[in-house]
């Protein structure tokens, strides 16, 4: 169950959990994807200091009917109150958890487009 091997995953038979609550553990994610189809393995990123998961993870199953079977009917189900999102994991969400950076930016106005956002971050890239 635990993540040593997330970097072997299936890309196209994993799903991405988020909006986890503190209390939910690599178990009870497990036993409730369960419902969707059979599981390889369940990794819930943990904080290196406190060792508490981050509030989102990946679930590797079987196949990728699967996975997309589960992106369909537990997408937004509630674990202690608050609605998880379950969709397809990304290439791209997959290497950033295997670098170890990930960065979260919120609060945007709502003008803020995706292509702003990158020109924008590009731009200050090349300026230092």
């Amino acid at each position: 169950m635990s993540g040593a091997r997330h970097w072997e995953q299936d890309k196209e038979a994993t799903v991405y959990v988020g909006n986890l609550d503190e209390r939910v553990t690599d178990s009870l994610v497990w036993e409730l994807m369960l419902q969707a189809g059979r599981i390889v393995n369940v990794h819930l990123p943990k904080d290196r200091v406190t060792q508490t998961h981050q509030g989102y993870g990946f679930v590797e199953f079987i196949s990728e009917e699967d996975a997309e079977y589960a992106s369909r009917i537990m997408n937004q189900v509630r674990l202690y109150g608050k609605p998880i999102r379950v969709n397809k994991a990304s290439a791209d969400k997959l290497k950033a958890i295997e670098v170890g950076a990930e960065l979260f930016v919120g609060n945007l106005d709502p003008m803020v487009t995706e292509q702003i956002w990158a020109f924008n971050i590009n731009a200050k890239g090349r300026s230092g």
